[in-house]
């Protein structure tokens, strides 16, 4: 069997449905193996599209989602979506062509050292320097993409070896079992809860991977602790529940950090510091902390846990369930409800009324509206992002994706691509600014192409609006962040689908219904103003916690 044909034979068994990148000479020979494989090739327009649907594919099917391009260039063009999927915690397994072995230790056309270039953006990486090691190499990197964290890895095929003939049988993926949580953590947790008066969850990007969210809710309606997310955790428990204090992720003080301060012990589920640092949260170094999590706690002096539970998340969740139970552990809840319902009131106050500019937090409600509980919302970064992850109530894990870890634009509108391929029958919005759409919208043309049907909106200020934020709040004037952009209406009919341009509430009202209940290719142009944000931080600049009657006793 030719090498080529026996890496798509791994990929099969690995259950690989789709490959998404570009040809290239160095990897024609595993592109034609593709043609007569069960596996669909997505032809993309760049290859960071194609690594951003390996992303987003991998976060929202547990399994490693994979990208394919040629040697130099082509694999530079990866770099930044492997880079979000290592950040993010997002199983995905690159590919990338290589020149022939015979001339790779040269200075020659197009080749560069990509396995070096590779190392500190994914979790393991290689070249497949002779035929006999195939079969390991990939079995081996979609094994440590997928478990826990998951991430990227990469191998590289050069194109003699890929040329080669060899005689080998792809490795089956054997189910693997993660670790129970050790029984005196466990125990030492337990005595921490029993101490606590007024605990808080701070549930992580981890809380919505595996059976996680599942015995966290069990945990929490046992316990009655109230729960914060991060961006990324958004959905651990839903939001209609009596429970939640919705997000953290504002490097400034908003209204949920009230409830943090006057937590006595923090108990975080699944938590990357890389998303949102402790130091936000626990500036004085002095919270009492549970850290439950797959991997250890990083050494950081504004996290250092009393105790770590390092297992599964699920598995720890599920013992101590168990011992809370037995124990008749729980909380008075009083202590966090005005709080909670001064944030919903506090959402709702960003509700548009005709005649009223349009903006960000404003359209979200209008978005949730036509969304069911399970849809999947897909946010790029920008200044949208904040009021994304702060003011959009999410109802299921996973439902809401935000890259949060590497944050990288111009992930959001490929990223439908791969949602809309791994949950078809889910409805699929993404949501941008007119930076981060101009960075990837020549993938319009590869979602047209293979047929698949989502919501593209465009939140229109002509600027670098999220960098614009932070200037403004730092200087009180902007530089270097203003844009002139096309007419979007057209540049996306001219890819032969629908778009809107609505101009007042009621044309957006039915502009986003149609777009999102019609679940055809479709974008959605919104201008919007900058004056929401630096309202915002003027508000969070007060002490917004002297408002709020705790009821701590």
């Amino acid at each position: 069997m030719k090498v080529s044909d026996l890496v798509i034979k791994c990929l099969e068994t690995e259950g690989v449905r789709y490959v998404f990148g570009l040809p290239g000479e160095e990897n024609e020979d595993l592109l034609f193996s593709l043609q007569n494989s069960e596996i669909k090739f997505i032809p993309t327009r760049h290859e960071l599209g194609a690594a951003f649907m390996a992303d987003v594919y991998g976060r929202l099917t547990g399994r490693a989602g994979v990208c394919l391009a040629t040697l130099g260039p082509g694999a530079t063009n990866l770099m930044t979506g492997i880079a979000d999927a290592h950040l993010d915690k997002a199983p995905l397994v690159a590919i990338t062509g290589q020149a022939s072995s015979d001339r790779v230790h040269l200075e020659s056309h197009q080749n560069i050292d990509v396995v070096n270039m590779f190392k500190p953006i994914t979790k393991w990486n290689t070249s497949v320097h002779n035929p006999q090691i195939v079969t390991e190499v990939i079995r081996k990197a979609f094994k440590l993409a997928e478990i826990e964290k998951p991430g990227a890895t990469h191998f590289e095929l050069p194109e003699d070896i890929a040329k080669m003939n060899c005689d080998l049988t792809p490795l089956s993926a054997k189910r693997l079992r993660r670790a129970a949580p050790d029984y005196k953590a466990v125990k030492r947790a337990v005595e921490l809860l029993k101490k606590a008066r007024h605990p808080l969850i701070i549930a992580g990007n981890g809380a919505i991977r595996k059976m996680a969210s599942k015995h966290l809710r069990q945990f929490v309606g046992l316990t009655h602790i109230p729960v914060v997310s991060t961006f990324m955790g958004k959905g651990a428990i839903s939001d209609k529940d009596e429970h939640s204090l919705f997000a953290v992720g504002l490097q400034a003080r908003d209204f949920v950090m009230c409830a943090i301060d006057r937590a006595d012990l923090i108990i975080t589920v699944g938590y990357d510091i890389a998303e949102y640092s402790p130091e936000f949260w626990n500036p004085g170094k002095d919270k009492k902390i549970i850290h439950i999590d797959f991997l250890p706690a990083e050494v950081y002096e504004f996290y250092q846990p009393d105790i770590e539970i390092v297992s599964d998340v699920s598995g720890a969740l599920w013992e101590l369930n168990i011992a809370v139970e037995k124990e008749k552990i729980f909380f008075d809840s009083n202590w966090f409800r005005k709080l909670r319902q001064v944030i919903i009131e506090e959402f709702d106050s960003y509700r548009l009324k005709d005649g009223e500019a349009f903006s960000v937090p404003g359209t979200l409600h209008i978005i949730r509206e036509f969304m069911r509980p399970g849809d999947i919302l897909i946010s790029d970064v920008g200044s949208h992002k904040i009021w994304v992850g702060r003011n959009y109530p999410v109802y299921e894990p996973n439902s809401v994706l935000i890259s949060n870890g590497f944050a990288s634009m111009g992930i959001a509108l490929p990223g439908g691509i791969a949602a809309k391929l791994a949950l078809p029958e889910k409805r699929v919005v993404t949501v941008m600014g007119d930076g981060g759409f101009l960075m990837n919208s020549q993938e319009i043309e590869t979602a047209r192409r293979i047929g698949v049907g989502y919501t593209i909106i465009v939140f229109n200020d002509n600027d670098y609006g999220l960098i614009s934020w932070k200037q403004h709040s730092h200087t009180s004037k902007t530089f270097g962040t203003g844009l002139t952009n096309p007419d979007f209406k057209k540049y996306a009919e001219s890819f032969g689908i629908k778009a809107y341009a609505p101009k007042t509430l009621s044309e957006l009202r039915n502009d986003l219904q149609q777009a999102i209940t019609g679940q055809e290719l479709c974008l959605v142009e919104i201008p919007i103003r900058p004056s929401v944000n630096y309202a915002l931080s003027k508000k969070l600049e007060c002490d917004l916690c002297e408002q709020i009657d705790f009821n701590i006793k």
